[in-house]
């Protein structure tokens, strides 16, 4: 177990796990962000015929001329089964395929109709244009999606003109919360004196619901080393990722850590120089990995952006999961007073980040106007306006 160590190496601990992802069938339409478990190829060249890329009319290029018989007309939906006679033209859609012998399609706009003859300007027209070929977009057997691609509505779109049906995507781990804490009431009940609402779990549910993981169990235990030991043990039973929601301090009252050594939890690291959110646990068991976050609400929500989501999404096949890129620059300066990592509640202005008052870890009325948090490294103390800062969206 390592203890009190920095954030990089909290995130370079859990990068480095190897996760008992699982693989599922699902019905295109559900398979919404998830992703690939696997490559996946064409079953089939697309277009599958020649086509027509506008509404027009279909000619063969090395006729000569500049007028055409009109000879036929062909639908969307409709197949033709003969070959354009030399010096005719057929009438085409969008999407309908083209005759045999034709080879370019002249926009409606181009031409200019006289009985049952069409008229053009050669010299505008190229050999081949508005025509699709078929394979154009693919070939049978072309790789299509890597592994570890995310299911967006436009891959929807792609792999239902291949006529894919189902999506073989990396199923979401089953997840479990804990919430401790005898003081913590729920929504709709009165609050006597010493008692508080119920913030984590909504907000955990949120998150989680935002990153398609929807079917969750929660647990609310009282302190008392019993019963933390027992309802640890039944939510391990049937979780793949379990988090658990205060009681990982050091007080009286503070049974979690305990109840998670009892059921076998192997502690990876337990506390993080970083504020809010310092008395962070992570551990594993049997390849279910455990969180056990502080009970104030900006840590609960600081150490699940930082550590539970990417690890989620490490789960579920993302292969950036890890990856940050986003910088702004500071709209003021700022000082930190702590040798730790902190992550601050942060709203967009113009382009740049302005830090929001209220960041004491207790505090939620800034989470109602933030658009994420941004990241005052360890070594960091005095930053000028401008200064770039690692920014974390919700």
């Amino acid at each position: 177990m390592k203890e009190f160590i920095s954030v990089q190496e909290a995130k370079e601990i859990l990068k480095g796990l190897s996760l008992a992802r699982k693989k599922v069938l699902l019905p295109l339409q559900k398979s919404l962000g998830y992703w690939t478990a696997v490559p996946m190829y064409a079953p089939m060249q697309v277009p599958s015929f020649d086509n027509s890329g506008m509404d027009g009319y279909a000619i063969a290029w090395e006729d000569e001329g500049e007028s055409r018989l009109l000879a036929q007309v062909v639908q969307a939906g409709a197949f033709p089964d003969f070959t354009l006679e030399k010096g005719t033209a057929v009438r085409i859609f969008t999407g309908a395929p083209v005759p045999q012998g034709a080879d370019t399609i002249v926009q409606q706009e181009w031409v200019r109709i006289e009985g049952d003859r069409i008229f053009f300007e050669r010299e505008k027209l190229t050999q081949g244009m508005n025509l699709r070929r078929a394979g154009s977009q693919c070939e049978q057997g072309q790789l299509i999606l890597p592994e570890g691609t995310r299911i967006t509505p436009g891959t929807i779109g792609l792999l239902a003109s291949l006529g894919i049906e189902e999506v073989s995507v990396v199923a979401a781990p089953q997840v479990s919360i804990i919430l401790t804490g005898d003081e913590v009431v729920e929504l709709g009940q009165a609050l006597q004196p010493g008692q508080i609402y119920n913030a984590n779990g909504p907000a955990l549910l949120g998150y989680l619901s935002q990153l398609g993981i929807s079917d969750v169990k929660v647990y609310k235990v009282k302190d008392d080393p019993t019963e933390v030991i027992r309802v640890i043990g039944e939510a391990l039973a049937s979780s793949d990722v379990l988090l658990l929601t205060g009681g990982i301090s050091v007080g009286d009252f503070d049974f979690v850590k305990e109840g998670l050594a009892e059921n076998g939890v192997e502690t990876l690291f337990y506390k993080v120089k970083q504020k809010p959110g310092k008395p962070l646990l992570a551990g594993i068991k049997e390849g279910k990995l455990i969180f056990a976050l502080p009970g104030n609400p900006a840590s609960v929500l600081t150490c699940f952006m930082q550590y539970v989501k990417p690890s989620l999404g490490q789960w579920m096949g993302n292969p950036a999961a890890w990856e940050h890129s986003i910088t702004y620059p500071l709209a003021t300066n700022w000082e930190k007073q702590v040798k730790l990592t902190v992550f601050l509640k942060a709203r967009l202005v113009a382009g740049q980040v302005e830090v929001l008052p209220g960041q004491e870890s207790f505090n939620l009325l800034s989470f109602g106007s933030a658009d994420g948090l941004i990241q005052i490294n360890e070594d960091q103390h005095s930053l000028q306006e401008g200064t770039l800062v690692p920014f974390y969206p919700w």
